[in-house]
Order: structure tokens, then sequence, then C-alpha cells
């Protein structure tokens, strides 16, 4: 009883979105998709007979008008879609102008109210664009990257829990980061040091996208305008 998405035994299946039933018959969609950028290869693309994954071919702003219609082909009132990406590098703060164009087009279709980006092993930036969330690397939450050495200026150990509200229109109404320090596969809360780390680290680069994080009691939360 597993939902699932981005994946399955055939192109339909893998297109197919995951969806969480909400009250008055509105529904949470989550689009699952891979990008090359973050080193898939293009034959693990699920195809008409074949199963795999659902792959964008590339970032190009076609490719975003051509998943933005599928979405919206598929969404219904009320719906709130969450499109999750697995795109980009796995280390390092820069954020491809390509990545952003990309999700700004989705938010700007009106097919996405949130966009989870993952592949790199720590927290990138985020932004908050036109009140939808954009999450350019949410980090790993427990990984077994683990004592791989050459990284350590980006704190791979740190985690951190996404807890976002949206309202029924999708606007992102507040945001809270819980950080956490992961080690042998378990998590245990960060230590405010930790998260003063996380919260300078993620203020600097979020910044650039007019977003500010702010530190609220031993988390962080998003400065809401």
């Amino acid at each position: 009883n597993i939902l699932m998405a981005g994946a399955g035994l055939d192109q339909a299946e893998a297109e197919k979105p995951a969806a969480i039933g909400l009250p008055e018959g509105r529904r949470v969609l989550i689009f699952g998709l891979g990008a090359v950028t973050s080193g898939i290869p293009q034959d693990w693309a699920a195809g008409k007979s074949e199963a795999g994954v659902s792959l964008l071919p590339d970032l190009s702003l076609a490719s975003a008008s051509k998943l933005a219609e599928r979405i919206l082909a598929t969404r219904g009132p009320g719906d709130l879609v969450v499109v999750s990406i697995h795109w980009g590098s796995n280390w390092g703060h820069d954020v491809p102008e390509e990545q952003r164009a990309f999700a700004h087009a989705l938010v700007d279709a009106g097919a996405c109210d949130v966009l989870h980006g993952h592949s790199s092993h720590h927290p990138r930036a985020l932004e908050v664009y036109r009140e939808r969330l954009i999450l350019y690397g949410c980090g790993d939450f427990i990984t077994d990257y683990e004592g791989i050495s050459g990284w350590e200026q980006y704190r791979g150990d740190l985690s951190l829990m996404y807890l976002a509200r949206c309202e029924g229109s999708g606007a992102l109404s507040e945001l809270t980061l819980v950080p956490y320090h992961t080690r042998q596969f378990r998590l245990q809360r960060a230590t405010p040091a930790d998260t003063d780390w996380l919260q300078a680290t993620l203020d600097r680069e979020s910044a650039g996208f007019g977003t500010r994080i702010i530190r609220n009691n031993g988390q962080l939360v998003a400065a809401l305008r």
C-alpha cells in the first residue's frame, strides 16, 4: 500500500502521479521525474512497453511546457501538485539557471505548487516564487554516503525535515525546517551550533532568490511576506 511515482512497467505507469486524497474530493498529486543532469542514463527511460523511469530529456522550456500540459490534463479543481525531480549535481551550492527557468515555467503554467528538487547530498537554496515553494536541492535525509571524504565543507551529515503548509490555492503560507544530524543511519536533532551553520548557509544561498531563512526556537523558518 505504498504509493509510487516516477517509475513503472511502461511509460504510462511511470508518468502516472501518486494521488493522496484530501477532504472535499481534493487530492495531492505527486509527479516523479528524473533528469539526465543528475547522471540518469538515457536507457533507464520507460518506453511504451518497457519498464523504467519518467525521464526528462533536458530542462528546456519546451520540456517544461510539455510536462505542464501533462500535469494540467490530470489536475482537477482544488488539487495540490507536487513535482519531484531528481536533477543536478551531488555537491556544491550552484543552482543552474536552467533549473530555475524550468521551475518558474511550471509555476507560471499553473502546473506546480511545490517543486521538490533532489540529487544534491546537502541542502541547497530554496525559493518562494509566486507564493509557490521551490526546493532546488533538499539534501539527503538518511544516506549511505557517511564516511566518503572530500566534501566535508558541505556538511552532508546534516539533514532537514521540510514542513510546508499550503493554502487551498496552493500558495505557501508557512515553511518550517527541522535540522537533524545523521550518524550510522540514525537521525538525531542537530546541535545549536549545527543549526546555526545551516541557518547561515541556507540564508546566504537563498537570499539571491529573494528568500530569507531565520532561526526560531531551535528550528528554521522561511521569512514569508
